[in-house]
């Protein structure tokens, strides 16, 4: 974190990562009771059948670790992208 963030902007953007933590948790909320779902449907409809269920929750769960990867270990507003809007904050308060 630069040094110059305001104390309304740290807690603007601690606001924003616990907004997408929790965004992420409603998704895997989501994920596993659809999921479930399938699977009883799954189980009670086409027992001996081809596992269908497999699909779906394969291809949502490329994106689900995709959204959690996003939230917990890549950094949205990298290091370049904070300078930036620093610099551009700084030309329109009036600075260089």
């Amino acid at each position: 974190m630069p040094e110059t963030m305001s104390e309304e902007e740290i807690y603007k953007l601690a606001r924003k990562r616990v907004q997408d933590k929790k965004d992420f948790f409603i998704h895997l909320c989501i994920y596993i009771v659809v999921n479930a779902m399938l699977v009883a449907i799954w189980a009670i409809t086409t027992r001996p059948g081809y596992p269908w269920f497999i699909w779906p929750l394969l291809g949502w769960g490329i994106g689900l670790v995709f959204h959690g990867l996003s939230v917990f270990f890549f950094d949205r507003q990298g290091s370049w992208e904070r300078s930036e809007v620093e610099k551009e904050a700084a030309r329109l308060r009036g600075g260089k």
